[in-house]
């Protein structure tokens, strides 16, 4: 079986996942990391025994098949284009960018060079949503009408995140929005979003909110809602429910630990996950052996580079909806 040997760019909270992930893949080799922080690169090559390397001499490398890309989003679509070019495959975290017009031309390089590109949303790999995804596919809920994503995160993340993150539409709501495509199967046609400062007045002083609704519309009617917050006091609350003419499907909560104990007192059970690092784990082993089947050939490279343009557009529609107080058509972003 042949070895694919990856490059790491970005040594931070999600590089550390993918390393995690890449490395437990028997097909895969992390060769290097690179990082603008030499410590942070260090101390991954320590745990894994890779080299630490320039951007531009993992591009150069000839002993590198593919690169993970989990550098600031600013630097996303300038690093597809360079590694593109250089003839690696490439996985990059969501977004491409926080610009639709970047996204496109950075598509079109990717096209032009005839170049192999998957985007993590990471949500589509997790079992427990496949397995949902797989039920809605076999038809045992019959045609699908709604669907009901929630995602709250355990607390805010800093405020001078926030200002560099592209608000929380673009930042995490941009997860659920593919969801509710890939839950969906159908195109979505109109958005309508409401937002409120809720959790740190800190973030609205930033311009951006903490706690969102926002409500689709399919061409044919079928409907989703997606509820988010920044704050969670019981952990990491991840849930979907699909309805359709026949019945329902959901995924609810997980823990770290299955069990439920019963006493006089009541019933209880132990905490939820505190976070994505370790909620999604399966998830982020599952979609490098995804694209590990994707340069073999043996498959599509997915989520591609049209799923982050469509749910970029879809944060843009919601950005839109908050902003005028309306319900914005699709046709107006794209």
């Amino acid at each position: 079986m042949m070895t694919i040997r990856f490059g790491l760019l970005g040594a931070g909270r999600i590089g550390k996942v993918h390393a995690k992930a890449v490395t437990g893949n028997p097909a895969t080799r992390l060769v290097a990391v690179s990082d603008a922080v030499p410590a942070a690169a260090q101390a991954i090559a320590d745990q894994y025994g890779c080299e630490l390397r320039s951007i531009d001499a993992i591009a150069a490398s000839g002993d590198i098949d593919a690169v993970v890309i989990c550098t600031p989003t600013d630097t996303h679509a300038d690093l597809i284009e360079q590694f593109v070019e250089a003839g690696k495959a490439v996985f990059c975290e969501k977004p491409i960018d926080l610009s639709l017009a970047r996204v496109k031309q950075c598509l079109e390089v990717v096209r032009a060079r005839k170049g192999r590109l998957m985007v993590g949303f990471n949500r589509r790999f997790d079992p427990h949503f496949r397995a949902v995804r797989a039920e809605i596919d076999k038809g045992t809920i019959g045609p699908v009408e709604m669907v009901t994503i929630t995602s709250r995160d355990p607390g805010a993340p800093p405020v001078d995140y926030i200002a560099r993150s592209g608000g929380i539409f673009r930042d995490m709501t941009i997860h659920d929005l593919d969801m509710a495509r890939f839950l969906l199967g159908e195109e979505i046609a109109e958005v309508s979003a409401m937002a409120s400062v809720l959790v740190d007045p800190e973030i609205g002083k930033a311009g951006d909110s903490d706690s969102v609704q926002v409500m689709l519309r399919t061409g044919s009617g079928k409907l989703a809602v997606i509820s988010n917050s920044r704050r969670a006091s019981y952990g990491y609350d991840q849930r979907i429910e699909v309805h359709g003419a026949q019945g329902a499907v959901s995924a609810e909560n997980q823990r770290p630990v299955s069990i439920e104990v019963a006493t006089g007192a009541g019933y209880t059970r132990p905490p939820l996950h505190d976070f994505f690092m370790t909620r999604y784990t399966e998830a982020y082993a599952a979609e490098i052996a995804a694209f590990i089947e994707a340069m073999a050939g043996k498959a599509e490279a997915s989520p591609s580079g049209e799923d982050g343009l469509l749910a970029l557009a879809l944060a843009e529609a919601a950005l839109k909806s908050v902003a005028e107080g309306r319900v914005v058509r699709m046709s107006e972003i794209l």
